[in-house]
């Protein structure tokens, strides 16, 4: 885990967010004394959800799953 300085967290935010996101795990201190312990945020809802998909755009030609002519012997 690593510590930073309250002041180094602000100067410093995107290359700090770059180490979350890869999972590291930081503690920001004021005065030498821990103040907040950062981890990355645990995804708990997603953009789309199974079956959502409502554009009519899709087709499957009716010989979809007959076996290949390169195939044959």
């Amino acid at each position: 885990m690593t510590a930073v300085t309250l002041e180094e967290a602000q100067a410093k935010l995107p290359e700090l967010l770059d180490q979350l996101l890869s999972g590291e795990e930081m503690t920001i201190t004021a005065n030498s004394t821990p103040v907040a312990q950062v981890k990355k945020a645990v995804r708990t809802s997603w953009s789309c959800q199974v079956g959502c998909y409502k554009k009519q755009g899709l087709w499957m030609e009716p010989d979809f799953d007959a076996p290949l002519d390169d195939f044959e012997q």
